[in-house]
């Protein structure tokens, strides 16, 4: 894969280089916010929590199943999955790196529980926060994404790099890929 070192911000390199992507992703190329097609463009092209719009979306709640995290310092980084509470199905895979040092101690011990969905928990703390797409990318998904989004075999689909800021901070880092629709 070859994005460019740092996408508005992002340190994509840093994210893949904590969870290498080869068993889930196959190829992934930045696309212009234009050029990402429906319904991914209404999933991905805002500012919003992907929390937020993945539940409204599907008409469901969602769940985060943490498949592996990382705690070094005041930085913690996870691969997750957000799953539809009622029928379990995956619609999103993301991974995510928080800087500790913008976030309170409540906020800190609900991330490190691994739980909540982030979005979910900064809007129940009521943190002043700022969501900040920085890259699109279509996505060919490797064989540990195809399992988790029950596929029988790859096809293409959308995700997004992103930044929140917490009180005007760049406290989290992300890469959110939607299931294929």
């Amino acid at each position: 894969m070859n994005f460019p070192p740092d996408p508005a911000g992002t340190d994509v390199q840093g994210l893949f280089a904590l969870f290498p992507p080869a068993d889930y992703m196959t190829r992934g190329e930045l696309v212009p916010p234009g050029r990402v097609p429906q319904p991914y463009q209404g999933l991905l092209v805002h500012e919003h929590h992907m929390t937020v719009t993945i539940e409204a979306h599907h008409g469901d709640a969602v769940d985060v199943q943490v498949l592996e995290y990382r705690v070094a310092g005041d930085s913690y980084s996870r691969k997750i999955l957000l799953t539809l509470q009622r029928s379990k199905r995956v619609v999103m895979f993301g991974l995510m790196r928080v800087n500790f040092r913008y976030c309170s101690a409540d906020v800190r011990q609900k991330i490190l529980a691994g739980q909540t969905p982030l979005g979910r928990i900064l809007i129940e703390a009521n943190v002043l926060r700022r969501i900040e797409p920085t890259a699109f990318l279509r996505v060919t998904p490797g064989p540990a994404m195809i399992k988790w989004f029950g596929l029988d075999s790859p096809r293409p689909t959308y995700g997004r790099f992103a930044l929140i800021h917490c009180d005007e901070q760049p406290a989290v880092e992300l890469l959110e890929i939607v299931a294929p629709e």
